[in-house]
């Protein structure tokens, strides 16, 4: 115990065993070196006659006996010791002192064969004996303030934040499996990644290098080609993925039912690309349909316009757009509804412009706070109502951009079960606030024709979801599994989702998806999936040391399974995440952190391999400037003769504009002269 007491009787007994070990080595000095102590007058009558007694018990036989009894008795002593700890020492220092204290303390012998005088060799006898004597007991007293109790040496908590992951394969129709390998305390084991749930949403974050699309989405595309997916590729770098998806149709082409067709957008290279109007009014039924897709281009163009909806000078210039488009959508039943075609009715000027859409009645509810501010001289307000607009799309009055736009080779309804498609939109980073507005548009109708029930399965993958504008995000993945329609976001990191679409719709997006999969991100982002991954039972220690003795205490706590700073510091191809399961195939270990294993070899080879996405139709720049002349020519016409409509007839609108005999009349004269440059016979539809 260890109280007062115990503590003085311990010390008594040390000094006690000391004293009998310097006792015993001073007898063997007495008996084994008498010649000198003689000679020096260091020997009695009594003591000679007491030492000998107690010779007959030969213990003091030779030289080995008494100098072992000595150390013994030492050692003993030693062996009660308590010194004060000190982390300093080391282990090497007193095994030196120990060492060359035994070498000196028996190889003192040797001094009794020196050719010298007794007095001589019992000085260096005692002296190098005594000297061995001293370093084994300094060796000693250090071992007794040597810290025994160590901690464990992993200074990066690594083997406590290890738990238990999925390790079977769970396969289904839908699934995305991924091999990896987990570290288990200070053991790598084999796992599996089992996205058996697509349907709920796929968010994969990942700063530049983390390995997005090497170690995932290539994996997803290849998965769900293989298992007979439509499919629609948003590839920001094109044609990174592009290439991919389409010589992983070919290699699994004949598993399909349906045959399904390879298209692909982009605004590059117009010799690989198919033409696409995302305005088609066979795809916009109501008016609210012009109005989604007014605001989706209007915001794509705007990113900062995201978190200002409601404000007057963000939705005057939606519904402008919006009355422009409906109103192309009406005209003889859509024959130039087309979003170059919105572009150049928009250039206009407001007095024709005006008077055009004002034959309309399903949009007057929209244009009449713009012909108020216009007959009440307020132009500074309609410049900065409609302005926006104008300035805006004129960003896409590109002859590229309107060839692409103005064509009809193939819909948007990705998910036909008769027509199913692998369609490939391409963006270029260089361009990408200009093609990403385009891509927005053609994205939004896509989705509202593949998000209805009775298609087929499909994976939709946006690679750098930030980078376009989707609106109703937040609907798509609350409705999509319903629908068999699996939805892969790739982002950089949250962060960069709330700057370009909000904190409240960023918020959604994350909260809202059931698959998280995450590499190296820093910041907000890596907090906030710490947080989601939750806690786990960690063993803590604990070293206390006082003067005389050293404790460890153990226990165990709840702690981060995988802290912030673990998932800023993730190599490229490990990831962290959670899965969501099926009521049939349920997951109990959901979390991971593992590293996906890709067989690179096989990789390389099926890259080299891979044939190039071919030219659809050889396009030169006089075909895109022909498409270009005849848009601005087809709508300079309809101008011209809708405003000899209005000419032609009492149009009540016009009486409501207010307009004068003398300006009608200035109409008839440009229209005079239009109409001697351009001749009706000439107009012909796309």
């Amino acid at each position: 115990m260890n109280t007062g007491e115990d503590i003085t009787a311990l010390r008594k007994i040390v000094d006690l065993t000391r004293y009998i070990s310097i006792f015993i080595l001073s007898l063997h000095f007495y008996l084994s070196c008498y010649v000198a102590f003689e000679s020096w007058g260091w020997t009695t009558v009594i003591t000679n006659r007491i030492i000998e007694n107690i010779t007959k018990t030969g213990l003091f036989s030779g030289f080995l006996i008494p100098k072992i009894s000595a150390l013994i008795f030492l050692l003993i002593s030693l062996i009660g010791l308590k010194g004060r700890k000190e982390e300093m020492i080391q282990v090497k220092k007193i095994l030196g002192y120990f060492l060359s204290g035994l070498v000196l303390y028996f190889s003192s012998v040797g001094s009794f064969y020196l050719n010298a005088g007794a007095e001589s060799v019992t000085i260096v006898y005692i002296g190098l004996t005594l000297v061995g004597y001293l370093l084994i007991l300094s060796g000693g007293t250090l071992l007794s303030r040597l810290i025994k109790e160590k901690l464990k040496k992993d200074i990066f908590n690594t083997e406590n934040e290890t738990f238990p992951q999925e390790e079977r394969l769970l396969e289904n129709e839908y699934s995305i499996n991924l091999p990896a390998k987990y570290r288990l305390k200070d053991n790598i084991r084999d796992s599996w990644i089992n996205i058996i749930n697509p349907f709920r949403g796929i968010l994969i974050a990942g700063s530049p290098g983390a390995g997005k699309s090497y170690f995932l989405i290539r994996h997803i595309i290849d998965q769900h080609l293989r298992k007979g997916f439509s499919m629609f590729l948003y590839d920001f770098k094109f044609d990174d993925l592009s290439k991919i998806a389409y010589n992983k149709l070919l290699k699994y082409y004949s598993g399909y039912q349906v045959k399904p067709i390879f298209y692909i957008i982009n605004f590059d290279d117009l010799s690989r690309t198919h033409r696409c109007n995302p305005l088609d009014p066979a795809s916009m039924d109501d008016i609210t349909d012009a109005t989604e897709a007014s605001r989706t281009v209007m915001l794509g163009l705007n990113r900062d316009w995201i978190k200002k909806q409601g404000d007057f000078f963000v939705e005057s210039p939606i519904n402008f757009l919006t009355a422009v488009i409906w109103y192309l959508r009406c005209y003889e039943n859509g024959k130039y509804c087309t979003l170059p075609h919105v572009i150049e009715l928009m250039q206009v000027h407001y007095d024709h412009l005006f008077a055009i859409l004002a034959t309309q009645e399903e949009i007057q509810v929209l244009i009449n706070p713009f012909i108020s501010a216009y007959q009440n001289n307020a132009k500074a307000q309609l410049e900065g109502q409609i302005a926006s607009a104008k300035i805006g799309l004129a960003r896409l009055a590109s002859p590229q951009i309107y060839y692409v736009l103005s064509g009809n080779d193939f819909t948007l309804d990705v998910n036909n079960p008769l027509e199913p498609k692998v369609v490939c939109m391409g963006n270029n980073p260089q361009r990408q606030q200009t093609y990403g507005a385009v891509l927005s548009l053609y994205i939004s109708k896509m989705i509202k024709l593949v998000n209805r029930k009775g298609q087929a399965k499909s994976s939709l993958v946006f690679d750098e979801f930030p980078s376009i504008f989707l609106n109703g995000t937040d609907s798509l993945l609350a409705t999509c599994r319903s629908n068999l329609v699996s939805v892969s976001l790739a982002v950089q990191s949250l962060e960069q989702v709330r700057k370009d679409y909000g904190s409240e719709q960023a918020a959604v997006i994350t909260g809202i998806v059931g698959n998280i999969i995450s590499g190296q991100v820093t910041g907000e982002t890596a907090k906030k999936l710490s947080e989601n991954f939750g806690k786990i039972m960690q063993d803590r220690e604990s070293k206390s040391i006082n003067s005389s003795d050293t404790s460890i205490s153990k226990s165990t706590q709840l702690e981060a399974a995988i802290p912030a700073s673990k998932i800023a510091t993730l190599s490229s191809g490990e990831f962290v995440g959670i899965l969501a399961d099926n009521p049939n195939q349920k997951i109990n270990l959901k979390m991971f952190h593992s590293e996906i294993q890709n067989d690179h070899e096989a990789i390389k080879n099926d890259e080299t391999a891979y044939q190039m996405i071919p030219i659809i139709e050889h396009v030169t720049s006089t075909d895109v400037e022909e498409v270009y002349r005849r848009i601005k020519t087809q709508v300079k016409n309809l101008v011209n003769i809708e405003l000899a409509k209005l000419a032609a007839t009492s149009n009540p609108d016009a009486k409501d504009l207010g307009e004068s005999n003398k300006l009608k009349e200035e109409k008839m004269v440009a229209l005079k002269s239009s109409q001697k440059d351009i001749p009706v016979d000439h107009i012909s539809p796309i």
